[in-house]
């Protein structure tokens, strides 16, 4: 399940890609099969160890193209340990929301990206998410250890980017068909997993992730720019 844009990203095959918060490495195995050099970072030991593993298997199968360079490290955002103007793009997925020093953050981006260099930021869009927070305190911080800190209306995202050297771009919406997943988790408590709604929303989902029917296909892209879950927005330096 993939948030990103690869087409609004402006990938190229031999570009170097950083995929910061890469968690259990969805962009990170997407951005290298398409031919892409790709550093996968995140604080979370285990999932890096899981990316690492999963990229072993992928070279092994033959499944990633020859010549490119995957790495997986465990990585402060705050204090990234590459050289500045590194990368020909940035991927940083779901992140900035845990972040005190968000712009901290994106302000050490900047730094390692790459003059004419494009970055792609995604974070929970506003609505679906204040709809999470009043639903269930236990969805965000400070009782959700590591948990979601702030919500993000487009402006602010677009104006903290541009304080550290960003000029943002194309934005759009992405996973309308999970807001309702979650207010439904959040509604029965998030560990409650054996609620018969959640599981059957569940099971829908895991059918439209696979299968990619049609019918949820087009009705996500219909709900997107209201109900997305996630906002992304893509800034150039």
């Amino acid at each position: 399940m993939l948030t990103v844009d690869y087409a609004k990203l402006d990938l190229e095959p031999g570009m170097l890609v950083l995929d910061l918060g890469a968690g259990f490495g969805r962009h990170a195995f997407e951005t290298a099969r398409r031919g892409a050099s790709v550093v996968a970072a995140d604080l979370a030991f285990d999932e890096m160890k899981s990316t690492k593993d999963t990229f072993a298997a992928m070279y092994l199968d033959g499944n990633l193209p020859e010549g490119i360079i995957t790495v997986v490290v465990q990585a402060n955002g705050l204090t990234l340990p590459f050289p500045d103007q590194t990368f020909d793009r940035i991927i940083a997925s779901e992140i900035l929301e845990h972040v005190p020093d968000d712009q901290g953050v994106m302000a050490e981006l900047f730094r390692v990206l790459k003059p004419g260099g494009r970055l792609a930021a995604t974070v929970p869009a506003a609505l679906p998410e204040q709809v999470c927070w009043w639903l269930n305190d236990n969805y965000h911080a400070p009782a959700a250890e590591g948990g979601h800190v702030r919500i993000y209306g487009q402006p602010e995202l677009r104006t903290k980017l541009t304080s550290v050297g960003f000029v943002p771009g194309e934005s759009h919406r992405a996973h309308a068909l999970h807001s309702p997943y979650w207010w439904l988790k959040c509604a029965v408590g998030l560990e409650n997993d054996d609620n018969p709604l959640v599981k059957a929303y569940l099971k829908m989902l895991t059918w439209d992730i696979v299968k990619a029917p049609t019918l949820t296909r087009t009705a996500e892209r219909v709900l997107n720019p209201v109900l997305g879950k996630s906002r992304i927005i893509y800034a150039d330096r």
